[in-house]
């Protein structure tokens, strides 16, 4: 039997219903989340080794990465890990600060090296892509990550630079709200043959935005059938599928039609792309089952499935894709809190809900007024022009 994981991030309900009823008590029952609105950062022992990502070949972001790793590695005698891809770069050599810490820093590859239990928290320069690349780097447990804003949309980076010393130090003293941001966790079983001589190893990926499942290169319409906890529930015949967490409810998701969700609601949403099916709306589904996708048997063509953007890959009739809410959340450190956060990227980011003011009722007045005065002119001027009987 396939191991599963069940996450349901909510209050805890209270569990009895009247005199006599109550839920039924089993080992799949996940019940005991704090109120997302107390979760904040603490720190059992000092934070000694940070992460810093920033954008890679982005010559605005040399400037702040340079006097942030200065400061961290000569100010706060911090150890820090940077990408060796990072110091390729060959404007780096162009600031004489940097190489007095060059030597110091720890580097990694992607992909090849293991950061478990190596990493305190992270450091984010650059845009929204930086924090999915540090979510794709742990597909276990995620340190807290801190972003600042120094790419282009910018939604889930709150922090400015102008003041990176002050604000990092009240992250490192502990005085900072979190966001825990569900991830999927989503398992790529290939089909195997009847001898079971060519049987493959599931494949294993952690995604913070979306798995998009989609018809790839061919002219045909996508025909994939969608299982939740083992029961069919739809057929979707268009382009694709869109399985997004509420974190990437405001991506690929919300350009397809859907709702915005904020980051603490238990939940993923199921969003179709270009649906044949004047009635087919996304849904939003509980954040602990499970879903199923696979080629319908009479499907044309393969799907192609991709994760936050990457791995794609093609899935033929018998492989299957199972994705439910992974155990592991991206904790995002908050500028503010969690609402405030939220809320100021959707307006200054997507210009949620922006429009002109309504006039008031005195301005209204007033048009009113100058308007029946300028009838009453013309009617009086209509009146002089008018010839006489005789």
């Amino acid at each position: 039997m396939r191991w599963r994981t069940r996450s349901l991030n909510a209050p805890s309900p209270i569990q009895q219903f009247g005199p006599c009823g109550r839920i039924m008590k089993n080992s799949a029952m996940v019940m005991q989340i704090q109120d997302p609105a107390s979760q904040r950062l603490t720190w059992y022992k000092p934070p000694l080794t940070v992460l810093v990502i920033k954008k890679v070949h982005d010559a605005t972001i040399l400037v702040p990465f340079v006097q942030l790793v200065h400061w961290l590695v000569h100010d706060k005698s911090m150890v820090v890990f940077v990408e060796a891809a990072v110091l390729d770069d060959t404007l780096l050599k162009e600031y004489g600060d940097f190489s007095s810490v060059r030597e110091r820093l720890m580097t990694f590859r992607a992909g090849t090296d293991d950061l478990t239990d190596k990493i305190d928290f992270i450091i984010c320069l650059g845009g929204d892509g930086t924090l999915l690349h540090a979510s794709s780097l742990f597909q276990q447990s995620v340190p807290p990550v801190m972003a600042f804003h120094l790419g282009s949309l910018g939604f889930l980076t709150p922090f400015e630079f102008n003041n990176f010393q002050d604000q990092v130090m009240n992250v490192l003293e502990g005085h900072a709200a979190l966001t825990l941001r569900s991830r999927l966790q989503c398992v790529v079983l290939r089909k195997t043959t009847e001898d079971g001589k060519d049987k493959k190893k599931p494949t294993t990926i952690l995604v913070l935005n979306e798995v998009v499942v989609d018809r790839g290169p061919s002219p045909y319409l996508s025909n994939i059938d969608l299982f939740l906890d083992g029961k069919h529930i739809t057929s979707v015949q268009g382009d694709g599928l869109i399985v997004s967490t509420p974190t990437g409810s405001t991506a690929y998701a919300v350009a397809a039609g859907a709702s915005m969700i904020h980051p603490s609601v238990p939940a993923i949403m199921v969003t179709p792309i270009c649906p044949h099916s004047l009635s087919f709306r996304p849904i939003v589904v509980p954040a602990g089952v499970e879903l199923k996708i696979a080629l319908s048997p009479d499907a044309r063509n393969a799907m192609w499935v991709s994760f936050d953007g990457r791995n794609r890959q093609a899935l033929q009739h018998g492989d299957s894709l199972y994705v439910t809410t992974s155990v592991y959340p991206v904790p995002s450190i908050c500028a503010q809190d969690q609402i405030s956060d939220w809320f100021d990227s959707l307006g200054e980011c997507l210009h949620w809900n922006v429009r002109k003011k309504q006039k008031q009722i005195d301005e209204l007045s007033d048009l009113t007024h100058s308007s029946s005065d300028t009838l009453e002119e013309l009617d009086a001027n209509n009146h002089e022009e008018r010839p006489s009987d005789t």
